[in-house]
């Protein structure tokens, strides 16, 4: 697919991230504005409440666009999803009739304060990201035994936080909770020392279900996708994941990016899942393409420095689609709802170069990385900035999801205190 043509001139630019091809979904503020659904298009944003209220978009019979969140249009279903393009399509497209209706609706994204794009109703996390896996399971069992038996028969997850799902921009407060290293006599409880982060995208479900459903019918439920970074006490987690896996050490705080990409506007980006060495279950079985081709990056700014890419990457490394996970959570009869969220889990790549995790990129600490500051990093430090960047390349345009970052503030002197 090529170019599709806007009368909003920012939005014909082939590296702009928000080209007519996207029309990502956000939510917003201005000094004017309460937060309220908006549409990005090139450098500004469609103030979707304004069009409703105008009559510019009408969907279902009554309103969708009063709330600040867009779980109301997910609850319409897909039917109301593709409509809504269409007609935004329609609107924004270059020689649109109604373009003197719509320019007024317009607010320029350097004026607007972005918001939690939707209310997350649960929040599960998978660990779909083979390379990851391994490396992972190498450090702490082997290579030998670097997966789980279970591994390459099953997506593994474990359900985290919707409470401590943040939008990018959110400060992160380094956590405090009970360590003990390999040589300590007993546990302690102090600030975590070994923060990390993790490169994920994160799949949204834009269709409740009540029971099993099929591969088929998870890729149709979800809505969309977004960034995801799973911030990862790794002291923390070292002494509480046995036998259970994560808790306190996943709970500090996710942060997606700000901009729901639809599944719509991924479309000319599936592709297939890397080839398998144990055939999955007929309920797992891929049923097409359903992974994307987006190219995924990790930034690392010390406080009042220049950013270092550290990792580069790209979405098809997951051995296990979204959609396989949302299958694969319903098998007990698991009701999923409008709103839940699905962490990928870290997506790495082959190469050291591509490891979406510093744990990985320093091997445990064991080889801290070098920043092109001259400082080196092994693990997040007070005042660094992380950003996750993602987009899917087209012909003569990007599809992006705006960038997912968060600084890092010290621990509190005392959790304690009142």
């Amino acid at each position: 697919m090529t170019l599709k043509t806007s009368w909003v001139t920012s939005a014909n630019d082939a590296g702009h991230p928000f080209p007519l091809n996207n029309l990502p979904y956000g939510i917003f503020s201005t000094e004017a504005l309460d937060p309220r659904c908006g549409v990005a298009i090139g450098d500004m944003i469609l103030d979707m409440q304004r069009a409703e209220e105008a009559g510019v978009v009408t969907l279902d019979d009554g309103p969708v666009f009063d709330v600040p969140f867009w779980n109301e249009l997910m609850e319409l279903g897909p039917e109301a999803w593709d409509a809504l393009r269409e007609r935004l399509i329609q609107l924004l497209s270059d020689g649109a009739a109604e373009r003197s209706k719509v320019e007024p609706l317009l607010v320029p994204q350097s004026e607007a304060e972005m918001h939690m794009p939707f209310l997350v109703a649960e929040y599960t996390d998978f660990y779909a990201g083979k390379n990851h896996a391994t490396n992972i399971g190498t450090m702490f069992r082997g290579a030998e035994n670097a997966l789980p038996p279970n591994w390459l028969h099953i997506p593994i997850g474990y359900n985290g936080r919707a409470s401590s799902v943040v939008v990018s921009g959110t400060d992160v407060r380094r956590p405090w909770g009970q360590l003990k290293g390999p040589n300590d006599d007993k546990p302690r409880f102090a600030p975590c020392a070994r923060f990390d982060i993790e490169l994920e995208m994160g799949a949204i479900v834009g269709t409740a279900s009540d029971g099993p459903i099929t591969v088929q019918e998870a890729d149709d439920n979800l809505f969309g996708y977004v960034l995801l970074n799973d911030w990862s006490a790794r002291d923390i987690q070292a002494w509480e994941y046995q036998p259970l896996g994560p808790f306190q050490a996943k709970s500090t705080a996710t942060t997606v990016s700000p901009w729901i990409v639809t599944k719509a506007a991924l479309e000319p980006f599936r592709c297939d899942t890397p080839p398998r060495e144990v055939e999955l279950l007929d309920h797992l079985k891929d049923v097409g393409p359903m992974l994307y081709d987006i190219d995924l990056s990790v930034t690392l700014a010390p406080e009042g420095k220049a950013a270092t890419t550290i990792a580069r990457t790209n979405y098809k490394e997951l051995y296990y689609s979204a959609a396989q996970q949302l299958a694969h959570h319903t098998t007990s009869g698991t009701p999923m709802n409008v709103g839940d969220l699905l962490g990928s889990g870290t997506i790495s790549g082959a190469e050291k170069n591509e490891r979406g995790s510093l744990v990985e990129l320093s091997w445990g600490g064991k080889e801290p990385i070098e920043l092109d500051s001259g400082e080196t990093r092994s693990f997040v430090e007070d005042g660094d900035t992380l950003t996750l960047r993602g987009a899917a390349k087209g012909d003569g345009y990007t599809i992006g999801f705006g960038d997912c970052f968060g600084t890092v503030l010290p621990a509190l002197k005392d959790p304690y205190a009142r």
